[in-house]
C-alpha cells in the first residue's frame, strides 16, 4: 500500500486543519474538502463540496487523486442544527465519501466516530456503563440525535466493509473532547478537578465521557496511522488520552462514578477508564500528550 496524497474534508475546521498541517509536516501531499471559502493556509489543494450531495461528493474526491481520505467535514453536535440534519450530516456524507472512496479503487478512508456512539453526554440519562475499562466492544445504547448518528455511521462502515468486492481499509476513530493546550489549561490545570468536585463539571469532561479528552496532537496523529494502517475492512478504534481529566484516583473515580460497572482490570494512578490496545495492536498509536505535563510550565 503506497498512499502519497490524503484529502481531509472539513479541513477548515478546530481538527481537520490540524490533521492537514500534521500531514504535510510527514511528507504527505493534502487537499481540503469543504464548503464555503478556504480557512487555512497549509492544504496544496482546496476543493469546494457539499457532502450531503452524492454527486459532488464523488467529484471532489475523483479530481484530486487522492490515495486517501480523512473524513471530517460533520455536524459536532446536536445543539445548532435540527436533529435530521445532525444524523444526514454524520451519516449521510460518510455513506457519500464510502461510496466514493470504493468506487474510485481508494486504499483507505478514517471515519470521525466519537464516544457519544456508546450513549454519552448529549442524552437525558446516563451513559450505560456495563464494564471498565470500555473498550470497543462495550454496547452502544445512545439515544439523542448525534449519539444515535455516530452509532449508526459505524454500522454503515461494517456494511462497507464487510462487501467481498471491497478492498477499502476503514477505520472510525471514537474521540471524546479534543482539546488544544489553551483549554486543557483552563479546564483541567487551573480547574478544581478533585474526586468531590467531579459531580459539577461540564458535562464533556465528567462522568458520561468516562472523564476521558484528546489533546489535539494526538488526535492527528492517531488519524495518520490509521490511514497508513493495513487490515481487513472496517475497524473501530478509541481515540483519548491515556490519562482522565480528573485530579483523583482512577479506582476511586470508578467506585465513586460507576459502582455497578464490572471492574476488569487493576488501574494506574490516573490511569484511562478506556481500553487503548487495539489502537495500539492495528495502529501503532499510543497517546503522547497529557494535561498534567502542563502543571509546572506557564504558555
Amino acid at each position: 500500500m503506497t498512499i502519497s496524497t490524503i484529502a481531509v474534508t472539513g479541513g477548515n475546521g478546530k481538527i481537520g486543519s490540524a490533521i492537514l498541517e500534521h500531514l504535510a509536516d510527514h511528507g504527505y501531499e493534502t487537499v481540503n474538502i469543504s464548503r464555503g471559502k478556504r480557512c487555512e493556509g497549509v492544504s496544496d489543494t482546496y476543493i469546494t463540496a457539499n457532502l450531503l450531495d452524492a454527486g459532488e461528493t464523488y467529484g471532489a474526491i475523483a479530481k484530486t487523486g487522492t490515495d486517501a481520505v480523512i473524513h471530517m467535514g460533520t455536524i459536532p453536535d446536536p445543539y445548532s442544527d435540527p436533529d435530521y440534519r445532525v444524523y444526514e450530516s454524520n451519516v449521510m456524507s460518510a455513506k457519500h465519501v464510502l461510496e466514493a472512496a470504493d468506487s474510485l479503487g481508494l486504499e483507505t478512508v478514517c471515519l470521525p466516530s466519537s464516544i457519544n456512539a456508546i450513549g454519552s453526554e448529549h442524552q437525558e440519562r446516563n451513559a450505560d456503563i456495563r464494564y471498565l475499562p470500555v473498550d470497543e466492544a462495550h454496547p452502544r445504547t445512545p439515544d439523542d440525535p448525534y449519539g444515535i448518528a455516530k452509532h449508526a455511521m459505524e454500522v454503515t462502515a461494517d456494511g462497507v466493509g464487510r462487501r467481498p468486492s471491497t478492498d477499502l481499509t476503514i477505520a472510525s476513530l471514537r474521540y471524546p473532547w479534543v482539546t488544544t493546550e489553551e483549554e486543557m489549561r483552563e479546564h483541567f490545570v487551573e480547574a478544581d478537578r478533585s474526586l468531590e468536585a467531579l459531580a459539577k463539571v461540564h458535562p464533556a469532561t465528567g462522568r458520561d465521557v468516562l472523564f476521558s479528552y484528546l489533546a489535539v496532537d494526538d488526535a492527528t496523529s492517531i488519524a495518520r496511522k490509521a490511514v497508513e494502517a493495513d487490515f481487513e475492512g472496517h475497524e473501530v478504534f478509541w481515540a483519548v488520552a491515556g490519562d482522565t481529566t480528573a485530579a483523583a484516583r482512577t479506582t476511586d473515580i470508578a467506585a465513586e462514578y460507576y459502582p455497578n460497572a464490572e471492574i476488569e482490570t487493576e488501574f494506574g494512578e490516573h490511569e484511562t477508564l478506556v481500553d487503548l490496545s487495539k489502537a495500539a495492536e492495528l495502529l501503532d498509536w499510543e497517546p503522547q500528550h497529557s494535561w498534567r505535563d502542563l502543571s509546572t510550565t506557564r504558555l
